[in-house]
């Protein structure tokens, strides 16, 4: 037997017996503000920016006012279409040169701005770093008042990969001024249906 062997055999040997359960956490609902009015001022604060539209061709025509010249549109919805296809056999690298990747999020986070995307709505985990402006379309009836009620709403064995992302890509390192889209998407944009 090794040393390492050894060390693990020790180890697993004198394991403690009892069972310990995790603390209860309490539910907090100490903000009385409305969701929606909430997660749109931290998403602000965060640099992204938001709009409640109605409808996908609502939708459309935002996105074709906000980003009039961008060449290359990567779209995971159905509905809405863009001009560069993803498959989940795309090749990271092949999605450098997206300008506007448009997606569904989950659900988002009222206290801090955040929405929790996942593998199955990004389709490539890169789509959602290496695209210049990140859209995400959001159902407001899917916020959540805070990260303890986030929590409860995942479900880790149901994706490969998951994230919470709270407004474009930033950086404060360099003279602790924060600048925007440093290694990551310039500006993320959320449509709340």
């Amino acid at each position: 037997m090794n040393s390492r062997d050894f060390i693990l055999s020790s180890v697993r040997k004198n394991q403690p017996t009892s069972e310990v359960s995790p603390p209860k956490i309490p539910v907090f609902n100490t903000n009385s503000e409305p969701l929606i009015k909430n997660f749109k001022t931290q998403l602000e604060r965060m640099g992204g920016q938001s709009f409640e539209l109605s409808n996908i061709e609502e939708i459309k025509a935002k996105i074709t006012e906000l980003y009039p010249d961008v060449k290359i549109i990567c779209s995971t919805l159905p509905e809405i279409s863009g001009n560069k296809p993803i498959h989940s056999d795309t090749p990271p690298h092949e999605l450098a040169d997206v300008d506007v990747a448009i997606i569904r999020g989950k659900f988002g986070v009222a206290e801090n701005g955040a929405i929790w995307l996942t593998h199955e709505d990004l389709v490539v985990n890169a789509l959602g770093f290496l695209s210049q402006h990140l859209i995400i379309l959001l159902d407001s009836k899917q916020l959540v008042r805070d990260m303890h009620q986030a929590y409860q709403r995942i479900e880790l064995t149901q994706t490969s990969y998951g994230v919470f992302m709270a407004g474009p890509s930033a950086t404060g390192d360099v003279e602790a001024v924060i600048i925007r889209g440093a290694q990551g998407v310039r500006s993320l944009t959320v449509f709340l249906l």
